[in-house]
């Protein structure tokens, strides 16, 4: 059974001649021309992946987009127009894992819509189990880190991520006090050769911060090297047989 893609675009002609592209990719594509419409159709199909316009009336992109996410951790690629570079950067802020500058190349969104239903389907986000073996557990003072659960705790409460931000905690949980450039993070993140820019991964960093830390203006996990990138400061691996015996 192939994927299921929401096309979101107010313009008819825009979002029928991007679906017949993903279609040809071997994609189910439904169609939205609104975030009102699209809101509806997520929470009466099961989508693996949002591509939706920013501009658009009824419901622009920004505000489904922070809809969806309060229930929904569905990929999100945002199409936004060259100069809407405050579009972009408030998208990522709200949760969008990726966005595509139009006038785009089928074969680029394609190619991102393959990366961004690669991630979300490697990290058990479609319909996984939520068994956890007796493997060990990355701790972190309150963060826990469980990777065979797929779950983050911070002093016992569940954090919820979007598989980006999941992604990029990984990598720093699994590489403690290593630093990493924003080009690194985004290579081994996004798995993606081509860097974007570091604005995209100081988002996603602001962003995860908000969801772990006390004060993320004083973050105690994630800490700035200057003119160098990011780094999570030390952590102690402890396996769940020796956290049931604490």
């Amino acid at each position: 059974m192939s994927e299921k893609i929401l096309m979101v675009d107010d313009d008819e002609a825009i979002a029928e001649s991007t679906a017949i592209y993903l279609r040809s990719a071997g994609y189910d594509v439904i169609i939205a021309h609104d975030g009102a419409e699209a809101l509806k159709m997520v929470k009466t199909h099961d989508i693996s992946l949002i591509v939706m316009d920013v501009m658009m009336p009824k419901m622009d992109g920004i505000a489904a987009t922070m809809k969806i996410r309060e229930i929904y951790n569905i990929p999100i690629i945002l199409l936004t127009a060259k100069s809407e570079d405050g579009d972009k950067v408030l998208g990522l802020n709200i949760g969008a894992d990726d966005y595509v500058t139009k006038p785009y190349s089928p074969l680029e969104l394609i190619a991102r819509v393959k990366s961004a239903i690669r991630r979300y389907t490697q990290l058990g986000a479609v319909k996984a189990s939520a068994k956890a073996s007796a493997n060990e557990v990355i701790v972190i003072g309150g963060l826990e880190f469980d990777g065979n659960a797929k779950r983050v705790t911070v002093d016992g409460e569940d954090i919820k991520l979007t598989p980006l931000e999941y992604r990029i905690l990984e990598l720093f949980c699994h590489n403690p006090n290593h630093v990493f450039t924003a080009e690194e993070i985004y290579q081994r993140a996004w798995n993606e050769d081509v860097f974007v820019n570091d604005n995209t991964i100081a988002v996603h960093i602001r962003r995860i911060r908000e969801k772990i830390e006390i004060d993320p203006k004083k973050p105690e996990y994630i800490k700035v090297v200057w003119g160098i990138g990011y780094k999570l400061e030390k952590a102690k691996k402890i396996s769940s047989i020796e956290r049931k015996g604490t």
